[in-house]
C-alpha cells in the first residue's frame, strides 16, 4: 500500500495524464480555453450559431470563468492539498472520473439546446460540488483548518455558477448578472489569498538564490489581512451594486491598497526571470482592474465598464492561472524553474490579448486580434507543456 505521494503515483500503471491532479486539468483547461475562443470568434460575427441555451456572450463568459478557471482550480487544489494536509493525492481512475465530470459539463453546456431544461446545469454543477467534497474530506482528515478559507471560496464560486444558470434560465443576459460578477469577484479573491502566499514566497526564494539583497515583505502581515477584508467588502459592493458611486469609490481605494501590497513584494528586482516577474504582473491586474472599473463607475462616459472588467477576467485570472500552470508543471515534472523563450512568448501573447480586448473600443478587428493572441497563449502552453504533462518524469 502506498504511503507517500511519490509511491502513490508510481503505483498507478495507467496513462501518466492521471498520475497527478495538475496534469489533466492544466492541459485540457488550456485546450478548452483555445477551443472556446475558436468557437467564440465566428459566433461573435454571427457566422456560427452555438447550440446552447445561453446567449452567445453569456456562453463565452461561462466557458472561460466557470469552465476554464474551474479546471485550473481543480488542478491546483488536487496538487496542493496533499502538500497542505500530508495526505495522499487523488490518482488513477478516481482522478480520471473527476476529469470526465468536468468534460461532461463543458459538453452539456455547449449543447444544452438539445437537453431538457436544467440538465446541463446539473451536469455542470456536479463537478465543483464533487471537487469541494473531496477537498473538504482531505482538509478534515488532515486537520488542515487554515485552508478552510480556500474551500469557502470554492463554495462561493460554485454558488456563483448556480446563480449564472438560474439567471440564464430566466431569460436574462447572465453575462451581465450577479452570478457572473460573484464568480469574477471570487476569482479575484482567490488570487488575493493564494497569490498573497505564493508570490512573495517564490520571489524570496529566487532573490535569495540569485544573491540579491532585496526581500519581499513576508506574506499575511496585518496590512495584508486588512487588504483582504477590505477586498471582501469592496467586491461585495460591486457584485450587488455595480453602478453605485459608493462602489466606484470603494474600488478606487481597493485598487490603491492592492497596488501598495504588490509593490511591497519587490517584483521590480525580478526582471531576470520571467517565471517570477509574471506573477507580479498578473497580480498587478487586480489593482489595475479595480481602479479602471472604479473609474468606469464614477466616470461612465469616459470608460467602458465591460472592457474594464476584462482586466480582471482575462488579465488577473488569465495571467495568474497561466503563470501558475507553467511554474507548477515545470516544478512537478522535474524541470528547471526557468522560463525559456517559448514560455516568455506565451506570457507576452496573453498580455497582448488583454490589451487588445480592453482597448478594442467596439472595433471588431481588435476583438479578433485579442482572440487570436489568446489562442496563441493557451495553444502555446498546450504545445510546449503538453509533452511534460503527458509523460512521467522518467519519460514513460
Amino acid at each position: 500500500m502506498a504511503t507517500s505521494s511519490a509511491e502513490q503515483m508510481r503505483a498507478w500503471q495507467g496513462p501518466a495524464l492521471f498520475s497527478f491532479g495538475f496534469r489533466p486539468f492544466f492541459l485540457f483547461g488550456a485546450v478548452w480555453a483555445c477551443f472556446a475562443m475558436l468557437l467564440w470568434i465566428p459566433a461573435l460575427s454571427g457566422a456560427v450559431t452555438l447550440p446552447t441555451r445561453f446567449d452567445p456572450v453569456s456562453w463565452h463568459a461561462h466557458a472561460f470563468l466557470f469552465g476554464y478557471l474551474g479546471a485550473v482550480l481543480a488542478g491546483f487544489l488536487l496538487t496542493a492539498v496533499p502538500n497542505w494536509t500530508g495526505r495522499l493525492p487523488l490518482v488513477g481512475w478516481p482522478l480520471a472520473a473527476m476529469f470526465g465530470i468536468w468534460l461532461a459539463g463543458r459538453v452539456a453546456v455547449l449543447f444544452s439546446e438539445f437537453l431538457p431544461s436544467g440538465v446541463a446545469a446539473a451536469i455542470d454543477l456536479a463537478f465543483p460540488v464533487i471537487l469541494g467534497a473531496v477537498i473538504l474530506r482531505e482538509i478534515v482528515a488532515g486537520k488542515n483548518w487554515r485552508n478552510l478559507m480556500v474551500l469557502g471560496l470554492l463554495a462561493v464560486f460554485t454558488f456563483a455558477n448556480l446563480l449564472f444558470h438560474i439567471e440564464a434560465g430566466q431569460g436574462d443576459i447572465a453575462a451581465q448578472g450577479v452570478g457572473l460578477r460573484l464568480g469574477v469577484g471570487t476569482g479575484v479573491m482567490m488570487i488575493a489569498v493564494i497569490g498573497g502566499r505564493i508570490v512573495p514566497s517564490f520571489t524570496r526564494n529566487w532573490l535569495a538564490r540569485e544573491g540579491k539583497e532585496a526581500r519581499p515583505t513576508p506574506p499575511m502581515q496585518m496590512f495584508d489581512k486588512g487588504v483582504l477584508l477590505a477586498s471582501v467588502a469592496g467586491l461585495l459592493l460591486w457584485v450587488l451594486r455595480p453602478e453605485s458611486g459608493v462602489t466606484g469609490v470603494a474600488l478606487l481605494v481597493l485598487g490603491a491598497l492592492h497596488l501598495v501590497r504588490v509593490v511591497r513584494w519587490k517584483g521590480h528586482h525580478t526582471g531576470g526571470e520571467a517565471l517570477v516577474w509574471v506573477l507580479h504582473v498578473a497580480y498587478a491586474f487586480i489593482p489595475l482592474g479595480a481602479i479602471v472599473i472604479g473609474l468606469a463607475i464614477v466616470l461612465p462616459d469616459l470608460v467602458l465598464t465591460q472592457s474594464a472588467q476584462h482586466l480582471w477576467m482575462a488579465g488577473a485570472i488569465g495571467a495568474m492561472t497561466l503563470a501558475v500552470m507553467t511554474r507548477a508543471t515545470l516544478g512537478h515534472t522535474g524541470q528547471s524553474l526557468h522560463a525559456g523563450v517559448g514560455t516568455l512568448f506565451i506570457y507576452l501573447a496573453l498580455f497582448g490579448s488583454v490589451a487588445a480586448r480592453v482597448f478594442a473600443g467596439g472595433e471588431p478587428v481588435f476583438y479578433h486580434i485579442s482572440g487570436l493572441l489568446w489562442i496563441v497563449a493557451f495553444g502555446g502552453f498546450a504545445v510546449a507543456y503538453g509533452p511534460l504533462l503527458l509523460r512521467r518524469k522518467d519519460g514513460a
